[in-house]
């Protein structure tokens, strides 16, 4: 745990430390990343550090963390009222929204996807995901009154968009932007209409039946 600054001066030297402690990881990686470096980095000396961080581990915590928040804040934003525009056939404002919030970092992000142990980042990921999750659930419930399983619908929604839209950040490959959203767009909307059908079919089965 680290120490918490009083004074203003020893604010900034917090947030010195841990704009060093970004620098280091993405120029470095998690195997690289160490207090020395980050002590360097920052113009300070290693005993100045530990006076606010104990480890390396403290500094790491806080980088993933800002890393996390900075994601969630820019997602929730970005989405907005745009939740309440998405139908099956348009989910673009959505994923537009994910796809901003990936390509803010994408140094770090690479970092934290393929390089840093699960169990620093999964916990940030998931609170990131359930909060996108509440924003696209009343949507969905708005648009599917009669669908028990909407909160559902929408997890699967938000999962197969924000880990597409990792890779297309991280692997940049030979798909426009505006056509990579096309074809995610097209994905969620079979995904959505399905469900209608199913749902429509089910209904009048049990009509049927009554």
């Amino acid at each position: 745990m680290r120490k918490e600054p009083r004074q203003a001066r020893s604010r900034e030297m917090v947030e010195r430390i841990i704009a060093a402690g970004r620098e280091v990881l993405v120029q470095a990686g998690y195997e690289g990343f160490s207090t020395n470096r980050v002590a360097e980095q920052a113009g300070v000396s290693p005993g100045s550090l530990y006076q606010y961080f104990p480890d390396k581990a403290a500094i790491l915590d806080e980088v993933i963390d800002r890393y996390w928040e900075h994601n969630a804040v820019l997602t929730e934003r970005a989405l907005g009222d745009r939740v309440a525009q998405i139908t099956p056939d348009n989910t673009r404002p959505v994923i537009d929204a994910l796809l901003t919030a990936m390509e803010a970092d994408p140094a770090l992000l690479r970092v934290v996807h393929e390089e840093l142990p699960q169990a620093r980042w999964r916990e940030r990921r998931t609170q990131l995901v359930r909060r996108v999750r509440e924003l696209t659930t009343a949507a969905a419930i708005a648009l599917s009154h009669d669908d028990p399983h909407a909160a559902d619908a929408a997890w699967v929604i938000v999962i197969a968009m924000e880990n597409l839209a990792t890779k297309w950040v991280l692997d940049r490959p030979d798909i426009d932007r505006d056509d990579f959203i096309e074809e995610l767009n097209a994905l969620v909307a079979g995904y959505l209409h399905q469900r209608a059908q199913s749902r429509a079919v089910g209904g009048r089965q049990r009509t049927t039946s009554s």
